[in-house]
C-alpha cells in the first residue's frame, strides 16, 4: 500500500499572488473550464487581478482562451481536469450544507468526485477548532486510501475494481495494486457498504483522519461524497453516532437539493 503523506500545512509566508495563481490552475483542472467574472468571486479579488493572473498562465501554457472568451486547462496541466459539465453547479448547491455541517462538528467540511483512481477535492469548509485539519480544495489524493474515495469505490462491483487497479490503465498511472492489496481493499469496500460510510485513519496523511458517505443522485448513483476531516487524536469522535448522524442528514439534505438540479 501507498505510504501516507505528511499532513499539509500552510506555509508560515503565504505568497497571495503565487496562492490565487495555483489557485486558478486547481480550478481549472477541476472545472474544466473557467470565467473571468466566476474566478474573480471565488477568489475575492478584482476582475483585472484575475485577468492578469490569467494571462500569464496563458503565457506558460497552462490555460487556453477559446473563442467564447472562457479559459480552459492547457498542454502544461499536467493532471487533466475532471470533465464532468456539472461539478461548478455541484459545488455551489454543495458550499451551505457543507459549511452548516463544518459548523456544527467545528470539523472541516470536503466534496469530493472521484476521477480514475484518484479524488478531487472540489470544496473544503476549514472547521472553526483551534487545531483542525486545513482546506483540501484542489487537492488530489489517492482514491483507495481516503474516506470520501473509498465511499465512491465502494459504488462500484468487484469486477470493476479489479479492472480499476489491476488492469494497463493502473500500472501506467503507478496505482496498480497487488492481489494482496486489492483483496484487503475489496474487504474494506465490503464493510463500508454495510456500514453506509467509508473511513480512513493517517491512510492517505499522516495525523489526519476522516469519515464519509456516498452522495447520489436521483437515479442512486453516487457521484460525489461528503467528509469530515479532523485530527487522528479525534478519529474516534467522528464515528460517535452523533458525528455520523450529522453527516448523514447534511447528506440528504444536499441529495434533495442535487435532485431539485437534475444532476
Amino acid at each position: 500500500m501507498q505510504k501516507p503523506e505528511k499532513s499539509r500545512e500552510v506555509p508560515a509566508y503565504m505568497v497571495s499572488s503565487v496562492d490565487r495563481a495555483l489557485r486558478l490552475i486547481q480550478m481549472l483542472r477541476d472545472e474544466g473550464e473557467l470565467r473571468l467574472r466566476t474566478a474573480a468571486r471565488d477568489l475575492g479579488v478584482a476582475e483585472s487581478t484575475v485577468h492578469r493572473l490569467k494571462s500569464m498562465l496563458v503565457f506558460h501554457g497552462f490555460a487556453v482562451q477559446d473563442e467564447s472568451k472562457a479559459y480552459r486547462p492547457g498542454l502544461a496541466l499536467g493532471v487533466g481536469p475532471v470533465g464532468l459539465s456539472w461539478t461548478r453547479q455541484l459545488r455551489d448547491v454543495a458550499v451551505p450544507h457543507l459549511e452548516l455541517l463544518s459548523n456544527r462538528t467545528g470539523e472541516t467540511a470536503n466534496l469530493v468526485v472521484r476521477v480514475g483512481t484518484k479524488i478531487h477535492f472540489l470544496w473544503s469548509q476549514e472547521g472553526n477548532r483551534t487545531l483542525r485539519i486545513v482546506s483540501r480544495m484542489g487537492a488530489v489524493l489517492p482514491a483507495s486510501t481516503s474516506a470520501g474515495g473509498k465511499a465512491l469505490l465502494a459504488d462500484l462491483p468487484d469486477e470493476m475494481l479489479h479492472r480499476l487497479y489491476q488492469g494497463t490503465g493502473a500500472a501506467a498511472m503507478g496505482d496498480a495494486l497487488n492481489d494482496r492489496d486489492l483483496a484487503a481493499l475489496l474487504r474494506e469496500l465490503k464493510a463500508c457498504r454495510r456500514n453506509g460510510f467509508a473511513t480512513t485513519n493517517q491512510q492517505t496523511e499522516k495525523g489526519v483522519s476522516a469519515v464519509a458517505v456516498p452522495l447520489r443522485d436521483a437515479s442512486g448513483r453516487a457521484i460525489a461524497s461528503m467528509s469530515l476531516s479532523a485530527p487522528s487524536a479525534r478519529f474516534a469522535e467522528l464515528l460517535v453516532p452523533e458525528s455520523i448522524q450529522l453527516i448523514m442528514a447534511s447528506r440528504h439534505d444536499l441529495q434533495n437539493d442535487v435532485a431539485a438540479l437534475g444532476l
